[in-house]
């Protein structure tokens, strides 16, 4: 058969721009398709506008303590507009590095428009039918919407419009306590709005309890209020308010209201089941090597099932570009994933969870807890607030959990230590820069390895040795 390119990639988000990109380097002739904004989810309504409203909203924070560490600030002055502004011009400033010009100078053919999967090697995309030995799937995902009645009579926000408001919110109340609403909270309540978050189960509830449980009393000092409780309806009051009601039959009226609830897969109207491709509850099925049932057909990225991680996309498109390129089969591998919620303090995980591993290993598991007011570099700044946790099974790292400032920060060395390409002797013996707060991971290390070097054995050797040089 003749083919009019090497391969076709679906999506032109993370997954799919590193998918792309990579194979046309290798000088594959690649077809790159997005319908909608080239950069995807990350870029135009994700981890680039939410940071940076974060970082909008830190400012005034640090403003709002008004005298620390001997310095006198002036109280906040937030301009809503100045705020808007400063959000999509970080999402301008990094548009280039995803544009389509970029990507056709890599060697990429790119189409704007809606592509459907006609045949098991075969795109039809604006009027044209495009055919490829391969086809990747990356069309990420979008917000869920929960079937709560009286939803559609009233206005709501998404992730995929909040950051368009123009008039800043009196009183939001968030549906959804995950990393989303809990962002999303922090941030809206230190610009002034007043935000009351609804969920049902734990706050951030993937993450460890000791590290939730700091920043969510944080978020209540700063005056977010929890309300536990699944929402049962919405209404619409006369003044253009909204309320919920919960499960245990509380009212929570409030002048916005966000959905963050979780995320759906968009796997709808690509062909994938006239095709025969298996879904899953929430995404297309695949193995390790993220192949669907059709075997040359991949889906990366947030439109399968797995972890919807941006970082975890750019992974699984390196994967794919090494298979579909080089014809390296590479499986994936989550044993030292990491991921972090941008509230302050940050909360940053790897690899399990203490309660994950206490599952796995149950008393062979040894957990390591440093706190940050013993870290002199957080002293000195007065932000001792939060700790690192360490799983071990015997001396091997098998996940970590840190809450502070810059917590993300920090997971690096314990990267190296799940992965096997160092271990925590190894730590905790490294010289590390000081006064620096990632000298924790030093401590906690030492502290794993500390009734070894010294246990009873390196004892009785000191005392010989000391008992030989009285001797001379």
């Amino acid at each position: 058969m003749e083919y009019s390119h090497d391969v076709i990639v679906i999506g032109g988000g993370a997954a799919g721009l590193t998918a792309a990109g990579g194979c046309a380097l290798f000088g594959l002739k690649t077809a790159l398709i997005e319908g909608h904004k080239m950069g995807g989810e990350c870029l135009n309504n994700g981890c680039v506008p939410s940071k940076a409203l974060i970082a909008s909203a830190k400012r005034a924070a640090e403003a709002r303590e008004e005298k620390r560490a001997g310095v006198q600030l002036a109280a906040p002055v937030v301009d809503w507009s100045g705020v808007h502004k400063h959000v999509h011009d970080a999402i301008a400033h990094i548009e280039p590095h995803d544009s389509v010009e970029r990507f056709e100078e890599m060697g990429c053919e790119v189409i704007q428009d809606w592509a459907k999967i006609t045949g098991p090697r075969e795109v039809t995309v604006g009027g044209r039918k495009l055919t490829a030995p391969r086809i990747v799937i990356a069309t990420g995902s979008g917000p869920f919407v929960p079937p709560i009645p009286g939803l559609d009579d009233v206005d709501y926000l998404t992730n995929e419009n909040l950051f368009d408001l123009t008039d800043q919110p009196e009183h939001l109340v968030i549906i959804g306590g995950g990393v989303i609403g809990m962002e999303m909270a922090q941030s809206f309540r230190r610009l002034g709005s007043e935000v009351t978050v609804i969920e049902p189960g734990e706050p951030m509830g993937r993450d460890d309890r000791d590290s939730v449980a700091v920043v969510v009393d944080v978020m209540k000092r700063e005056g977010v209020r929890f309300v536990k409780g699944k929402a049962d309806k919405v209404a619409k009051g006369a003044d253009g308010s909204v309320t919920v009601t919960t499960d245990r039959g509380e009212d929570v009226t409030g002048s916005h209201l966000l959905l963050a609830v979780g995320r759906k897969a968009r796997t709808e109207g690509y062909g994938l089941e006239e095709l025969g491709i298996e879904l899953g509850r929430n995404g297309i099925k695949v193995d390790d090597r993220r192949r669907t049932s059709i075997k040359h057909i991949y889906a990366i990225g947030d439109c399968r099932e797995g972890p919807r991680l941006t970082h975890v996309s750019g992974y699984e498109g390196s994967n794919v570009v090494l298979e579909i390129a080089l014809g390296l089969p590479t499986k994936v591998d989550f044993k030292a994933l990491p991921w972090c919620t941008y509230t302050e303090p940050e909360v940053a995980q790897i690899g399990m969870t203490e309660t994950e591993a206490r599952e796995k290993f149950g008393d062979k598991l040894n957990v390591v807890k440093e706190g940050f007011d013993h870290n002199e570099r957080a002293i000195a700044e007065g932000l001792t607030e939060g700790h690192l946790k360490v799983m071990l099974k015997g001396k091997k790292v098998v996940g970590a959990s840190i809450c502070g400032v810059n917590a993300g920060e920090l997971l690096l060395p314990l990267t190296q230590s799940i992965t096997g390409k160092s271990g925590t002797f190894d730590m905790g013996g490294a010289i590390i820069s000081y006064p620096t707060r990632s000298e924790i991971t030093k401590a906690a290390a030492f502290a794993a390895w500390e009734p070894t070097v010294f246990g009873a054995w390196p004892k009785r050797w000191v005392a010989f040795l000391a008992k030989i040089r009285r001797m001379f």
